[in-house]
């Protein structure tokens, strides 16, 4: 999560949804607000306490935090955002994430089938790296009626075109994206990673956010 007080934006960082990219072309603005540095040293405070006291907005905090957090008028003063992703490609992008960053959180499970199978697994015990990318990603829009709290929803599938649509909506003209890595291993095609099986096992977990955000498969 992105605060910006000096440009009243908040930036809701949904796990593998080109977030990276987007925090880092807006972070550059931090250095022209007068508030960088108090937000820094409490950032700071924030780790030294181990986050035990509410001085910092978690990168990946949901929306509802922020609005629990922060005085109601100024909350509904901001210019709310984040970036969403159609959850079959989520899950491989993860995957590939999972492989090459922290290859220990693979549980034995090499290959995309089997990891996601164990990944879904209600079964399975709590793993905070796997748990965040299997979170809805409605759940970091909404309140704890179902009502959308953010303002605009960009798309990973047009990114440079959404990030242009928020940045006009702050009142900036677009910073340049930096690239994210990609997985020099994956296929191109998400769908190519998927049977009739487990395709219909992210259709089943991730339906809510299939319906709210209008995904799906084979997109149009």
């Amino acid at each position: 999560m992105l605060l910006s007080p000096k440009y009243r934006f908040l930036f809701v960082h949904i796990a593998k949804t080109g977030g990276t990219s987007v925090r880092a072309a807006l972070e550059r603005l931090r250095w022209r607000d007068p508030w960088y540095y108090p937000m820094f040293l409490c950032s700071r405070l924030s780790h030294l306490s181990g986050h035990r006291i509410a001085t910092k907005l978690p990168r990946h905090a949901k929306v509802i935090a922020a609005q629990e957090l922060l005085p109601k008028d100024y909350f509904d003063s901001l210019f709310k955002f984040a970036f969403v992703r159609n959850p079959w490609d989520l899950q491989v992008s993860s995957f590939h994430h999972i492989r090459r960053e922290r290859p220990h959180y693979l549980g034995g499970h090499e290959t995309f089938d089997a990891f996601l199978r164990w990944k879904l697994d209600p079964e399975r015990p709590y793993q905070y790296h796997l748990d965040t990318s299997i979170t809805l990603q409605s759940d970091y829009l909404i309140d704890l009626h179902g009502r959308v709290l953010v303002d605009f929803i960009g798309r990973y599938e047009r990114l440079h075109e959404d990030f242009a649509t928020a940045c006009d909506r702050i009142g900036i003209a677009p910073p340049a994206l930096p690239h994210a890595r990609a997985a020099k291993d994956r296929k191109r095609d998400y769908r190519g990673y998927y049977n009739d099986e487990t395709a219909g096992l992210i259709a089943r977990h991730f339906a809510r956010d299939i319906e709210m955000l209008g995904y799906q498969f084979d997109p149009e």
